[in-house]
C-alpha cells in the first residue's frame, strides 16, 4: 500500500500539467477524468501527509520514553504515545478506504424506481411512504428530487413511481437500497386489526449520460397517446404521454406526468438510458462468481433487504443484521443510522480482499 502512496504527488503534479493545457478543455470527458482523478489524489495525499506526520511524532514519543526520567512526564508522553497509535491506525483505515478500486457510478445522480409486489393497494400505499422518505432524505442532503414517471391508483399509492435524485454522490449513498423492501402493517381497511405482511421492490440506477450509450434511432419506437390517472388541465384532452420502446432489448418506458409531449419524450429517453446501463451492469456482474458477487455486493431485487414493522416500531436491515426502534424517524428521512453502516460494512468487505 504504501508503495503505492510515494507515487501520489508525483501523478497529481502530471495531472495539473495536463488541466493546465488549454487543449484538454476541448475535450470535456477527457477533462471531467483528469479532474476527477486530481481530486481523489489531492485528498489522498492530505491523508498520507496527517499519516506521516502523526507517524513522526510517535516516533519522537516513544524515543522520549527511553531517556525521560521524570514520572509524571512520562505518564503525560504514555498517554500521548496511546492516543497517536490510535490516530494512526484510524488514518492507517481511511488510507485503505481511499485506496479501495473506486466505482465509477458512485458521483452520479441516479433514478430510483420504486414498484409494489405483492399486498395489493396496501403495497401500492407503501410505495408512496418510501417515495416520501426518500424525498425527505434527499431534501436533508441538499440534492434535487424530480418526477419522471408515475403510475398512481387513486388512493394516495402507487403502482409504480420513478424519480430523479441528483446531487453531490448522490449513488454512492443510495447505491445499496435496490432489493426488496417488506412492510408489516394494519391496513387502515383491515377491520379486525389483523397485520398484512407486503412487498414494493426498490432499483437505484445511476444516470447515464449520452456519451456513455450510443443508441441508434432506428432502434427506437415512439408511440404517442392521451395520459390517464387522476385528472388535470390536458389529461385525456391530448396526446401527450410518450411510450418508448428499445426494440433490440424490448425495454418499455412510459412516461405521462408533463403535459408537454416533448418533456414526456425526454424524461422517457432519460429514464431508458439509465435502464440500459443498468441492464448492462447486470449482465457483467452475473458473469462473475458467486463469491466476487458477494464481495462487491450484488445489489439483486429478489434479495429481501429490509422490514418495516410498523406495529413494533421497528426497522430492520437483513443483510447486516441491523435493528432500529425508531421507524418514525426513518419514514420521515432521516435513514443515515442504515445508509453510513452499510456502507461501512461493504467498505469493510472490500477491505479483506486487500489483505
Amino acid at each position: 500500500m504504501f508503495a503505492q502512496l510515494e507515487n501520489i504527488e508525483e501523478r497529481r503534479l502530471e495531472l495539473e500539467t495536463q488541466l493546465s493545457n488549454p487543449l484538454l478543455t476541448k475535450d470535456p470527458v477527457k477533462f471531467r477524468s483528469v479532474a476527477k482523478e486530481h481530486a481523489q489524489l489531492a485528498k489522498l495525499e492530505k491523508i498520507y501527509s496527517e499519516y506521516k506526520k502523526v507517524e513522526h511524532e510517535l516516533a519522537d514519543n516513544r524515543q522520549l520514553l527511553k531517556v525521560e526520567e521524570d514520572d509524571e512526564m512520562l505518564e503525560m508522553v504514555r498517554a500521548e504515545v496511546e492516543d497517536l497509535k490510535e490516530r494512526l491506525a484510524q488514518l492507517e483505515q481511511d488510507l485503505r478506504i481511499a485506496l479501495l478500486p473506486k466505482d465509477p457510478n458512485d458521483e452520479k445522480n441516479i433514478l430510483l424506481e420504486i414498484r409494489a409486489g405483492t399486498g395489493g393497494d396496501e403495497a401500492a400505499l407503501f410505495v408512496s411512504d418510501l417515495y416520501r422518505m426518500y424525498s425527505r432524505y434527499a431534501e436533508h442532503q441538499g440534492w434535487k428530487v424530480e418526477l419522471m414517471s408515475s403510475n398512481p391508483i387513486g388512493i394516495g399509492g402507487f403502482k409504480e413511481i420513478i424519480f430523479m435524485i441528483s446531487g453531490d454522490h448522490v449513488y454512492s449513498k443510495l447505491k445499496y437500497e435496490s432489493g426488496v423492501h417488506r412492510v408489516q402493517r394494519v391496513p387502515e381497511t383491515e377491520t379486525q386489526g389483523r397485520i398484512h405482511t407486503s412487498a414494493v421492490t426498490v432499483a437505484v440506477m445511476p444516470e447515464a449520460e449520452e456519451v456513455e450509450l450510443d443508441i441508434n434511432p432506428s432502434e427506437l419506437k415512439f408511440d404517442v397517446f392521451r395520459s390517464s390517472g387522476p385528472g388535470g388541465q390536458s389529461v385525456n384532452t391530448t396526446d401527450s404521454a410518450c411510450r418508448v420502446t428499445h426494440l433490440p432489448t424490448g425495454l418499455v418506458v412510459i412516461c405521462q406526468d408533463e403535459k408537454s409531449q416533448h418533456k414526456n419524450k425526454a424524461k422517457a429517453l432519460q429514464v431508458l438510458r439509465a435502464r440500459l446501463l443498468d441492464k448492462m451492469e447486470r449482465e457483467q456482474h452475473d458473469k462473475m462468481s458467486a463469491d466476487r458477487k458477494s464481495q462487491i455486493g450484488s445489489g439483486d431485487r429478489s434479495e429481501r433487504i429490509r422490514t418495516y414493522n410498523f406495529p413494533q416500531g421497528r426497522v430492520s436491515d437483513h443483510r447486516i443484521n441491523l435493528t432500529l426502534y425508531k421507524l418514525d424517524e426513518i419514514m420521515l428521512g432521516k435513514i443515515d443510522d442504515i445508509v453510513q453502516p452499510l456502507i461501512v460494512h461493504y467498505q469493510t468487505e472490500a477491505l479483506k480482499t486487500m489483505r
